[in-house]
This record gives C-alpha cells, sequence and structure tokens, in this order.
C-alpha cells in the first residue's frame, strides 16, 4: 500500500511529469546526436571538426547576448502578469530576433579580422551564426514550461534533431564538404521553429503582440543577465578561442570532443531544473521554508548525478573516445577527465537562477561572473602553453568552482545561496520540514 502511495505521488506530480517529458526526448536526441555527431566526426577528421566547433563557438559565445537574459525573467512574468503573456512573448521574440540579426552580422566581422581573411574560416562561422535568429522562438518553449506542458517541447525538439540528424547522414553519403555541416545547427532551430510556432497555435496560445512598454519592463529586469551572460560567454568559450588562436583547429577538435562526451548526459540536469524553476518562484511567495528546503533538493540532485557521471566518464572515457571517434581523437582522453569535473559546478550555477531572481539580486551576477570571466583568460594564458587542450580543461574547471561557489560566498547578498549550496553537498536539511533559515 505504501509503494502504491509513493508511486502515485511521484508519478501525479507535476514537476516529475515535466521533468520525465523533458529528460524523455533528450535522451532519444542524445542518441541521435552521439551517433551522427561521432559519424560526422571521423568523416571531418579532428582538424575540420575543430572548424565547425570553432564556429560553433562563436554562436554559442553571441547567443548569451542574442537571449537579452529575457529567458531568466519571462517565466516569473508570465506567473506576475497572466493576461499579459501574449504581449510578453511577442515582445520577446521580436527583441531576441533584433539582437540575432545585429550579432550575425558582428560574428562575420570579428572573424574577418581574427582569422585574417581566412575565406572557409568565414564561410563555416558564418552559415553557423545563420542559427541565432531562428532560436530567437525558443522563447515560445518558456511559455509551454509554465503551463507545465514540457511534452510538447520535447517532441518538438525531438523532430527538429530528427530532422537535423538525416541531413547531416545525407551530407555524409554525398560526401560534402565542411560547410554543408556547419549550417547543421541552422537546420536545427529552423525546423524547431517552426513546430514550436504551430504547437503554440495548436494549444491556443494567446495572441502575440510586440509593446515597446513590455519590452522595456523585460530587459529592465533583464539587463543584468545580459552584462552577466557576456561575462558567462568569454569564460564559457574562450578557451576554443584562445586554443585556434594559441594551437590550432586539432586542438579545438579534441577539446571538442571531451566536451561533447562530458555534455551528452546534462540534459538530464537542464530538464530538472527547468521543471523545478518555477515551483521554486511560487514557493517564494507562500513558504520560505520550503522555498530554501526546495533549492537545497536541487542543488544536491545536480552535484551528486554530476559526481557520479563523472566517476563514469574518468572510468571508461578512453573506451568511449576510441568507440565513437577512433583513434586518431585519442588525444581527447586527457581534456576529457579533467573537464567532466566542472559539470557540477557549471550546473550548480544555473540551478541558482531561480533564487537570484526570487530574491531581486540580478545587479551582483555581473560582478560576479565579470571576475570569473578575467580569471579564465588568465587561467588559459598560464595552462594552455604548458598542457595544450587540457590547459583550457583545467582553466575550465577552476572558473566555474570560482564562480559557483568562492565569489559568491565573497558577496554579501549572495552568500545564502552559497550556503545552500555547501548544505546540499554536505546534505543538510533536504527533508527537514521546517528548513533551517541562511538569512
Amino acid at each position: 500500500m505504501k509503494l502504491d502511495f509513493l508511486k502515485k505521488k511521484i508519478l501525479g506530480n507535476k514537476e516529475v511529469k515535466n521533468a520525465g517529458w523533458l529528460i524523455g526526448g533528450k535522451v532519444v536526441q542524445m542518441l541521435l546526436s552521439l551517433v551522427v555527431g561521432a559519424l560526422s566526426a571521423r568523416y571531418l577528421g579532428p582538424s575540420n571538426y575543430g572548424l565547425v566547433g570553432y564556429g560553433t563557438t562563436f554562436v554559442s559565445f553571441f547567443s548569451s547576448f542574442c537571449t537579452l537574459g529575457l529567458n531568466s525573467v519571462i517565466i516569473k512574468d508570465f506567473i506576475d502578469h497572466p493576461d499579459e503573456e501574449g504581449e510578453a512573448l511577442g515582445s520577446s521574440i521580436a527583441l531576441r530576433i533584433i539582437s540575432s540579426l545585429a550579432s550575425s552580422v558582428m560574428i562575420i566581422g570579428i572573424v574577418s579580422v581574427l582569422d585574417r581573411g581566412e575565406p572557409l574560416t568565414i564561410a563555416v562561422v558564418a552559415l553557423s551564426s545563420a542559427s541565432l535568429v531562428f532560436h530567437a522562438f525558443n522563447s515560445i518553449n518558456y511559455w509551454f514550461q509554465k503551463q507545465y506542458k514540457s511534452k510538447i517541447t520535447a517532441i518538438a525538439t525531438f523532430i527538429a534533431y530528427a530532422a537535423t540528424s538525416a541531413y547531416k547522414i545525407i551530407l555524409l553519403i554525398l560526401g560534402m564538404d565542411v560547410k554543408w555541416f556547419a549550417f547543421a545547427n541552422s537546420v536545427d532551430y529552423i525546423v524547431l521553429s517552426v513546430f514550436l510556432l504551430l504547437a503554440y497555435k495548436k494549444h491556443n496560445g494567446p495572441a502575440m503582440s510586440f509593446s515597446w512598454e513590455k519590452g522595456k519592463s523585460l530587459l529592465g529586469r533583464s539587463y543584468h543577465y545580459i552584462l552577466s551572460g557576456m561575462m558567462v560567454a568569454i569564460y564559457g568559450h574562450t578557451d576554443k578561442f584562445m586554443l585556434k588562436q594559441m594551437l590550432d583547429e586539432a586542438a579545438v577538435g579534441y577539446y571538442t570532443v571531451g566536451m561533447v562526451i562530458c555534455n551528452m548526459w546534462v540534459f538530464v540536469l537542464i530538464a530538472i531544473i527547468d521543471s523545478i524553476h518555477p515551483t521554486i518562484m511560487t514557493l517564494h511567495k507562500t513558504d520560505k521554508a520550503a522555498y530554501e528546503r526546495k533549492n537545497r533538493q536541487l542543488f544536491a540532485i545536480v552535484f551528486y548525478a554530476s559526481v557520479f557521471v563523472s566517476l563514469m566518464i574518468c572510468l571508461f572515457g578512453d573506451l568511449a573516445i576510441y568507440i565513437l571517434y577512433g583513434e586518431a581523437y585519442k588525444p581527447a582522453a586527457a581534456p576529457l577527465k579533467i573537464i567532466t569535473w566542472y559539470t557540477a559546478f557549471s550546473y550548480l550555477g544555473a540551478a541558482r537562477n531561480a533564487w537570484i531572481v526570487c530574491e531581486n539580486k540580478q545587479k551582483y551576477l555581473k560582478y560576479m561572473y565579470g571576475g570569473a570571466a578575467f580569471s579564465n583568460v588568465l587561467f588559459n594564458v598560464l595552462f594552455i602553453p604548458w598542457l595544450g587542450a587540457s590547459g583550457a580543461a583545467l582553466a575550465s574547471l577552476l572558473t566555474q568552482v570560482l564562480s559557483s561557489i568562492v565569489l559568491p560566498y565573497c558577496i554579501k547578498d549572495l552568500r545564502p545561496s552559497a550556503k545552500l549550496m555547501l548544505e546540499a553537498i554536505f546534505l543538510k536539511d533536504l527533508w527537514s520540514k521546517s528548513g533551517k533559515k541562511t538569512r
């Protein structure tokens, strides 16, 4: 009877259902991506694969600016102003499209200068950057999350991944060159955008409209995230930029393989975080003890799941690289066994976003991440000449520890979040009904 009760309670929980659909869709997505990605890497070789990774790095770097920090505040806006959902969503998408177009132009200009007019590099980066514009429609995903209808986005994302995988398989069969592979990310977001829009209409989403007033209101709350996002982008992607400039494309290729294997499971963490964040924001208004307890639970899940996976990667990483990518990518094993440990600290930072929004502490993010960005550049300058791709991995790990725990602990107003993290790591007050206050 007790087992039946627990089963019903778990399966009936909206967070579990929401995360279940996100995770289920991502599992299939990950398998497709892993197999097709490995085949593509074998076909392209370390240098061309590294070049595609270099292009993707520019896209990832500028995507933090293109989102304008809106992803971090839009769900709360949906909750606070349910009658303005269409206006908030339409304004968010319009602002993101404008910023994405500007970013694409900037990317091409920067690459033309950095890589001294190398035609192939410029073409690869330009084709990759086209995805930024279509990524703007990902804002619709947050409306479905607020409705606890992640099943819809899971299906749409799977369809997009299936289409992209089919596109890559066709390229492999036809023996196309590296430029066609660079366009794959754009194919993914084009298909995803179409299906999200169709699903939004089918599920009677409120009519979208653009309002300068709503746009300014959203940006007024998100601009801290824009600055902090740029800082995160610097310390999150400086490694590949510096590897390309200080070493070569092959080093970027080895490092990229390590990152791919390290990140192939993080969709689980993202799904859990995205599903629990709305609950944390709701509890903040109603039950402070439960709010703090839910934060601890989320931090503990993220940390210990990451530690377990990192141990497995250290044990079986060499074998995974050999089976998936072949002998040519053997040098990727060393950076993989270092970079895998950064996941725990990186996603602790992502899990803290709901706390930051609820406590209205966004203004501190730019200082925290600014310090991390400076440290990451310094670490890369010190370690890449000495350790190569492994040096970039070590720099990323140290930076994540610094930005997720050390710097927040040093900032008085962010210290409660660091204490919640440390309590979670030490499994303290996870299930207590009273929940210890950290204020």
